[in-house]
């Protein structure tokens, strides 16, 4: 299943060009508008890596940061923080505030994506070191505590296998292909070019192992894809 991405940004321009640019990557990527929102997200989602503006309203990215690493289940939960300050005691206070990468603004989405796919690799190492290393410990008389630290570590185990395969935009993409809208009319909704909502249509055909659209809007309402 798609390792989640919480992207936080006050912009819209750029939640959506991060956001799409990840899905489109096989990631699952969820949103918030400022650190107050996205601070309610991680202790409701349990991403597995979160990128961050840093001057927000209601919570910049500093603060987001530090109050994440306040608890103890995501200490160790990648971080990147963007943003177009890049005077050198400004990146001091961003990595003294606990991210792990610091990414000036303007940037190259495919450097972004670079940066994460590199942290995530390295924290799914760190997650089967604790994995190996606490084994004998989670038994069943296992402190309340400790099983809390152990879910926070896997995520994602209680979501039914194909629906968490897909990307929040690729579900959206489904549920419009299943009242008939062309490409061009889903990408009005959406607010996406209709080559894009054509890469989200290939990518649901694949995972689907369906050969046309209508198969796969069949599919999707046998298996309860769809309301």
């Amino acid at each position: 299943m798609p390792l989640t991405i919480l992207v936080v940004d006050d912009d819209l321009g750029t939640r959506l060009s991060i956001s799409d640019y990840l899905e489109l990557s096989g990631y699952s990527v969820i949103t918030a508008n400022d650190g107050q929102e996205a601070l309610a997200m991680v202790e409701e989602y349990r991403p597995d890596l979160i990128v961050t503006d840093i001057v927000m309203p209601r919570m910049n990215g500093y603060e987001l940061v530090r109050r994440v690493r306040q608890q103890p289940g995501f200490r160790l939960l990648p971080v990147i923080l963007l943003t177009a300050r890049t005077k050198t005691q400004e990146r001091i206070l961003g990595y003294q505030s606990g991210c792990d990468l610091y990414l000036p603004k303007p940037f190259e989405l495919e450097e972004l994506a670079a940066a994460i796919r590199n942290l995530l690799e390295r924290s799914q190492i760190i997650q089967s070191e604790y994995r190996v290393s606490h084994k004998e410990n989670l038994t069943n008389s296992t402190p309340a505590t400790a099983v809390e630290a152990q879910n926070s570590v896997f995520t994602h185990l209680d979501k039914p296998e194909f629906f968490s395969s897909l990307t929040s935009r690729e579900q959206e993409v489904l549920e419009l292909l299943t009242h008939g809208l062309s490409n061009v009319e889903m990408g009005q909704q959406l607010h996406l070019s209709p080559r894009t909502v054509e890469k989200y249509v290939s990518s649901l055909l694949r995972k689907t192992a369906t050969s046309n659209r209508a198969e796969l809007v069949r599919f999707a309402i046998k298996h309860g894809l769809v309301e």
